[in-house]
């Protein structure tokens, strides 16, 4: 395998990291402290091709793929990661429009995302149902030619701000097997029955959207199944398993950033009549944040790339998240520890970046779940 990025991934790497850099920086303290969601940014970044850049350019994408996705993503994470997932989930739910989806809803809905015209969501977990998806209780029934939809969906990354939404729910109730019960359905935002309530007061990524959602007897046409019914469950694990490239490509941004302040800040600091930095202890930190980072990076770039080459690895992608998390986590509590006093106030970003690390061993699968997929596979 050759390890060197082609001379268009390092334009783009460079890009994605002058953008966050020039246009994402200057408000991240003010979107952390007032929950600020930033939709001026999330056009421009779609002006660049930054938006589901994943995507074929037939549907409006820049053709990046997965691997250049990560690049993206792990660019913009260096700066801010709650700035940062308002472009790099602006596309959230439509992996399953363009993996699943007909044609038509593939054309209709997935341009306007990457042209920044529009925002999607990926409505999975419930109020009694996270890693368990399969103890999702909202349900789609059958009326005419219609689905009506009732139910309750927690924690919607996009869900006050979306204009349309993924919605994982039961269709067949009655299945012999209870993975055959669900199916996936597109759901614009704005109809009849749909409420939609931000949550407030995160400890971290607080300039992303987050939502809780309630269906109340929503009628979507049957037209919107995304799919075959029946379907939802084995989509959406699939859809998780090329999410979770992107969450573990956050990991390395953020674990890179603490790096870089916590180098900066180590050099200019004096304690003792020296630099901090020549402190052994020190040195030792920024040793170990650094082998993980680089280890994390190359697990995370092979994952994007064998789903580039349609030889996907999954155990692979949860190791990949499963080390995102812990890296981020890592570097961060090291960084705000080499700051020491000044890495606890508002002052310094690294009071930041610890707070929004933790949120990467949590979602698109908390690390234990990573752990269990990882085991069941050694284990067959």
């Amino acid at each position: 395998m050759d390890y060197r990025l082609s001379e268009e991934l390092k334009m783009l790497k460079d890009m994605a990291y002058k953008f966050a850099k020039n246009e994402m920086a200057p408000l991240s303290s003010e979107c952390d402290e007032n929950e600020t969601y930033t939709p001026e940014i999330r056009k421009k970044a779609a002006e660049l091709g930054l938006i589901a850049s994943w995507l074929p350019e037939e549907y409006g994408g820049a053709g990046f793929g997965v691997f250049g996705n990560a690049i993206i993503t792990e660019e913009i994470s260096r700066v801010d990661m709650g700035i940062g997932l308002n472009i790099v989930v602006a596309s959230f739910g439509c992996e399953a429009i363009y993996h699943f989806g007909t044609e038509e809803q593939k054309k209709k809905y997935l341009p306007p995302v990457c042209r920044g015209e529009m925002v999607s969501a990926g409505a999975f977990t419930e109020p009694n149902a996270g890693t368990d998806v399969s103890g999702i209780g909202t349900r789609a029934v059958k009326d005419g030619s219609d689905y009506v939809i009732n139910g309750s969906k927690m924690f919607i990354t996009n869900g006050t701000i979306c204009d349309f939404m993924v919605v994982l729910a039961i269709t067949n109730p009655d299945a012999p097997k209870r993975h055959d019960r669900f199916s996936m359905i597109l759901v614009p935002s704005d109809l009849p029955g749909i409420t939609k309530t931000k949550i407030k007061g995160k400890l971290g990524i607080r300039a992303s959207d987050t939502a809780e959602i309630a269906f109340e007897d929503v009628r979507v046409p049957q037209e919107n199944l995304i799919g075959q019914e029946g379907r939802g469950f084995h989509q959406v694990m699939h859809f998780f398993d090329m999410t979770r490239v992107m969450v573990a490509a956050q990991g390395i941004g953020i674990s890179q950033g603490c790096l870089d302040t916590a180098i900066r800040y180590a050099k200019e600091r004096k304690a003792f009549g020296t630099s901090i930095g020549n402190f052994q202890l020190n040195q030792a930190k920024l040793a170990e944040m650094a082998i993980r980072i680089e280890s994390l990076r190359n697990m995370v770039y092979k994952a994007a790339w064998l789903f580039d080459q349609d030889t996907p690895d999954y155990t692979l992608s949860a190791m990949a998240k499963f080390l995102g998390g812990q890296t981020a986590v890592f570097c961060a509590n090291a960084a705000l520890e080499i700051h020491g006093g000044y890495g606890y106030i508002a002052e310094y970003e690294v009071q930041k970046w610890y707070r929004d690390a933790k949120i990467l061993e949590l979602y698109e699968g908390t690390k234990e779940a990573e752990i269990l997929t990882i085991a069941k596979v050694l284990m067959k």
